[in-house]
């Protein structure tokens, strides 16, 4: 059961790798494509791509903080006992 649980860790890592790179990607492919309509060489791909990574970059901190949070809830809930950390000194 621990084993799933970790998996289910990675792939969440990997989605937000994958939500980040997909948010300023997203956000240059539309910028480029609005530069190439308008005829504004690299002024929206780079104002949107830039748009895109703070979004991505808010999405992942976000998402990390509230892991985080669920983690520290989840220590509490956990049997008495010396901790992980004091059995690796």
């Amino acid at each position: 059961m621990e084993e799933r649980n970790e998996s289910r860790g990675w792939m969440r890592l990997a989605g937000l790798g994958f939500e980040l790179a997909a948010s300023i990607a997203g956000g240059a492919f539309l910028g480029w494509w609005i530069d190439r309509q308008a005829g504004t060489s690299p002024r929206w791909l780079g104002i949107l791509a830039g748009v895109g990574a703070v979004g991505g970059l808010y999405n992942l901190i976000r998402t990390a903080l509230r892991a985080s949070k669920e983690a520290a809830r989840g220590d509490e809930s956990a049997p008495a006992g010396p901790s992980l950390r004091n059995r690796i000194r």
